[in-house]
């Protein structure tokens, strides 16, 4: 089975769907951002409780959310853009909860949601080999 790329960007309605996507992907990035790094300012600006894990967890699934947006437009497999973002919402979401400790939860939260990322992550892994061609060489 092999992966096919087609033309993007060609026509009128390619460009704004893929400027849209980029915008849209850009906002949850950057929400997702300032949700993360700087929770209190995220709660105040948007009157949200300011619970600071919750808070870092809002702001990895928003990252999350922009990083699927702009791997759709990278890939065209939907499996490998929705695995590509599972590894990086639960790593980031397992860093969360070991940085978070203090807050509450259990010692083992960031060992689950790491072996989460690590299976999703090898199952990234084997859907990329298996679209790929196989290469013949010459014996």
């Amino acid at each position: 089975m092999t992966e096919v790329r087609e033309r993007r960007g060609t026509s009128v309605a390619d460009r704004l769907v893929v400027g849209v996507v980029v915008l849209v992907a850009l906002g949850m990035l950057a929400a997702g951002i300032w949700c993360w790094v700087a929770p209190a300012s995220f709660a105040a600006f948007t009157n949200w409780p300011e619970h600071e894990h919750f808070l870092h967890d809002a702001g990895v699934f928003q990252m999350g959310i922009g990083v699927m947006l702009l791997g759709a437009l990278w890939w065209r497999d939907v499996i490998i853009v929705v695995l590509v973002g599972a590894v990086f919402t639960n790593a980031l979401h397992a860093l969360n909860h070991a940085l978070d400790l203090d807050l509450g939860g259990r010692g083992s939260d960031p060992w689950l949601l790491g072996i989460v990322a690590l299976l999703a992550l090898a199952a990234l892994v084997v859907r990329i080999r298996s679209l790929r061609p196989r290469e013949r060489t010459a014996r």
